[in-house]
């Protein structure tokens, strides 16, 4: 893990109510600092406030009250242009992202904007789109598409950007287990390579659990963080705020109530099983 102490993303006292929420805020004096090269899932039930945090990043919510600092830039409207142009995001439905009229079309589409030298462009175009399986699909129309390829072309739009900071916003909801295993692995790898931030809003607990820290939302709040291992020894306590806990953690808490006993700490799978066997020979 390559992670500096440099502040990447700082975030200070951040409010936000939807209208016709009945007064209900989205964000209530939220606050989160976010190192540079730092792998961060947030997780939470619906309506915690992990999309509306990370739409707040890059301007795309005009906030009451708080303010957001990108790569030393505070977020305002003369610097939302410079501030977005660090910023990749993939949201859940990749169809509100398509604007080119083939794959590779669209994926060069961010590129066009920033004004790229044509040769970098194609270069940056054709390793994007290999990079997420989808090289036998460059003259497809995007719409014609599934909506797993639609997330894997999305997200080349973003990766050809080489943005400094990557969003995923519900990215691999989409995706079939084997394909959310793919994207997540192009996702490391290229952040080993870039040295990229990470910030994955996900209710998949693998996606989280290859995070270098977790940051749960609660009614807008952060309520806890820590690193995977730390978080998911809750067990209990993250099933009451209607999170999903990983399997050897739902085991934990079924033999501890038959009088098993199990140690406190986070277990991996491959740690329940050693855990298991060895308490077996034991008896």
């Amino acid at each position: 893990m390559l992670m500096n102490s440099k502040k990447i993303i700082q975030v200070e006292h951040l409010k936000y109510e939807y209208p016709q929420s009945n007064q209900h805020l989205a964000l209530n004096d939220l606050s989160v600092e976010i190192n540079a090269g730092e792998w961060v899932a947030i997780i939470g039930h619906n309506g915690s406030g992990k999309s509306t945090f990370a739409k707040s990043l890059n301007g795309l919510l005009d906030l009451q009250n708080g303010s957001i600092v990108i790569d030393g830039l505070p977020l305002a409207m003369e610097t939302v242009w410079e501030i977005r142009k660090k910023i990749g995001m993939v949201f859940q439905n990749p169809d509100n992202q398509f604007v080119g009229a083939t794959v590779e079309d669209d994926v060069a589409f961010g590129l066009e904007n920033q004004g790229i030298e044509r040769a970098i462009m194609q270069t940056r175009v054709t390793d994007a789109i290999e990079r997420v399986g989808m090289t036998d699909y460059t003259k497809r129309e995007p719409s014609r598409l599934s909506g797993g390829q639609k997330q894997r072309v999305a997200l080349a739009g973003i990766i050809a950007q080489q943005p400094e900071i990557l969003i995923l916003d519900e990215a691999t909801s989409m995706l079939d287990p084997e394909g959310r295993r793919e994207v997540l692995e192009t996702i490391h790898q290229l952040k080993q390579e870039t040295n990229m931030t990470v910030l994955s809003i996900t209710h998949d607990i693998d996606e989280a659990a290859s995070a270098d820290r977790i940051i749960i939302l609660d009614d807008g709040q952060v309520v806890d963080q820590g690193t995977p291992a730390e978080i998911f020894a809750y067990g209990q306590r993250l099933m009451a705020l209607g999170l999903d806990v990983p399997y050897p953690e739902k085991l934990k808490a079924a033999l501890t109530t038959l009088a098993v006993p199990m140690p406190s700490e986070y277990l991996t799978t491959e740690r329940m099983v050693d855990y298991l066997w060895t308490l077996h020979s034991k008896m």
